[in-house]
């Protein structure tokens, strides 16, 4: 079993929380990319074939821990008494955990303690003294791994081109939508309208017309 950092928005951290989203689709590079588009011509199935070594996220038992933006945070006075976060309940304390260090979520405004070691406790300094910056804000890109809440297990893998993906996919993708946009969209296509308007707001506008080839990644959570 192979683990491999994986990153995620803020939107799609809170979906993959809440269980909607169970899928993640990937611009297809590098060698994958000249097998599929070269001369030779490999179909899709071939490419991803776990033998071949061309997924950059895994194969099916491999596992992803998600990178999302974070901070080192230590629970003030008035945090503790108010509970902010439900550590008291949580950890089952009886008295306010005051000057408990911690890592908050930007996702959800979540936060989770750190162990009680040395070793966990200058790993958390580090973090605290981001870029000189006492608390700092740490971009999903620079999160290291011990401060990771979100494992995810690889239990499918494949490459298609981007509009192939189907409305079911498209719901597993964890998009979100409006009443109005589903209207507009119609009622057997809405999450494929939805996923269209996120694909762009990501990689830009007309990001979608191009297609690309994609690694489609479907997962599932793993406790930690």
């Amino acid at each position: 079993m192979t683990e491999r950092p994986i990153l995620f928005s803020a939107p799609m951290v809170r979906a993959i929380l809440d269980g909607t989203k169970t899928q993640t689709r990937r611009v297809a590079t590098g060698a994958a990319l000249d097998w599929l588009s070269g001369p030779s011509g490999f179909n899709a199935e071939f490419v991803a074939l776990p033998e071949n070594g061309l997924c950059p996220y895994g194969q099916p038992g491999d596992r992803l821990w998600v990178r999302e933006t974070s901070r080192a945070h230590e629970l003030t006075d008035k945090e503790a008494e108010a509970d902010t976060f439900g550590v008291i309940e949580r950890l089952g304390l009886e008295v306010p955990p005051c000057g408990l260090d911690g890592v908050v979520y930007a996702a959800d405004n979540a936060f989770r303690e750190i162990e009680n070691s040395r070793e966990a406790s200058e790993r958390w300094m580090k973090m605290n003294a981001y870029r000189g910056m006492q608390g700092a804000t740490v971009p999903a890109i620079h999160m290291p791994r011990w401060a990771s809440r979100i494992t995810l297990e690889v239990t499918g893998v494949r490459v298609e081109r981007l509009q192939d993906i189907s409305e079911a996919d498209a719901m597993a993708e964890g998009v979100h939508y409006s009443l109005l946009e589903k209207i507009q969209a119609g009622q057997d296509r809405w999450a494929r309208h939805a996923y269209k308007k996120l694909w762009e707001s990501i990689h830009g506008p007309g990001s979608w017309d191009l297609n690309p080839w994609v690694w489609v990644v479907e997962f599932k959570g793993v406790a930690q």
